[in-house]
């Protein structure tokens, strides 16, 4: 059976960068967002042109113009979300069929907004990546077309870090430099060779 890791974190948290060491300790991970781009360019697009005809450009989702479109407008992500939610949810399913039939211990779901949209319940344990606020603010900020106010807004629709903390069943601190994330990344592979799917899972029961 196929032990399922959320991993999870706020924008600049470096949970891509995490990712990228589970995929390096020969995990299958699964990327939502990567799924997104994909659907984008495929599943989605008829879907997304009568939703937001002003956003399919030349056959795919142009996603600067849907963010402009759906950002700071709640109607509009829900709809959005109605969309892209249940084609992701088929591709992860998909994802964790083929890591069991691969005979995968541990499969990841690299899951920007993991807590948010209730994805734990779908996981046996979660790992949430974290940084200091200045350390986070700092690599958004330093991102091209990123200013305070559009970070301030991604936040505001984002669990707050203390909470996904308190939440969690592992960290991994990227302030601490990626060498460092390596090694916690290691140590939660450790952990997790010694524990079953049915422990984790318990642990979110009584949390």
């Amino acid at each position: 059976m196929t032990f399922v890791l959320g991993l999870t974190g706020s924008i600049g948290m470096g949970k891509s960068a995490t990712a990228a060491l589970f995929r390096e300790r020969g995990v299958p991970v699964h990327d939502a967002d990567a799924s997104v781009h994909a659907l984008y360019r495929g599943r989605a697009v008829p879907l997304m042109a009568g939703a937001f005809p002003e956003a399919v450009v030349d056959g795919a989702v142009d996603r600067a113009i849907l963010g402009r479109l759906v950002l700071g407008q709640p109607d509009a992500m829900r709809r959005l979300e109605a969309i892209v939610h249940p084609l992701v949810r088929d591709e992860e399913a998909a994802f964790l069929e083929r890591a069991a039939k691969s005979g995968a211990g541990l499969a990841v779901l690299d899951i920007p907004l993991l807590f948010e949209t209730c994805g734990q319940a779908r996981c046996d344990a979660v790992a949430v990546v974290t940084a200091a606020p200045e350390i986070q603010r700092a690599r958004v900020l330093a991102r091209p077309g990123m200013t305070e106010e559009k970070f301030q807004l991604i936040l505001s629709k984002q669990m707050p870090d203390a909470q996904k903390r308190e939440k969690a069943h592992f960290l991994v601190d990227t302030g601490r430099g990626f060498p460092s994330a390596r090694a916690q990344v290691r140590d939660i592979l450790t952990c997790l060779a010694g524990r079953s799917g049915r422990v984790m899972r318990d642990a979110f029961d009584v949390a």
